[in-house]
């Protein structure tokens, strides 16, 4: 995300799909003015998809998604 105020627009969302939550890690950059959260998830196709979503509607907010079966 590129305007960090946008976390309090993202943490909710993120609680709404905790049950699919394996691992959260926030990493800001102030330098450069941008703030990278990444998850790993898992979940359904469209469980997933709800929640990248949901955040990437979001004004100042990139979301990107990378999915892989399981075993």
């Amino acid at each position: 995300m590129t305007d960090r105020s946008m976390s309090a627009q993202i943490n909710p969302i993120i609680s709404e799909y905790a049950d699919i939550i394996l691992c959260r890690q926030g990493l800001p950059f102030q330098q450069r003015a941008v703030a990278v959260i990444s998850l790993i998830v898992e979940g359904t196709v469209n469980q997933i998809n709800a929640l990248t979503g949901k955040v990437g509607r979001l004004q100042g907010v990139e979301c990107k998604a990378v999915m892989t079966k399981a075993s």
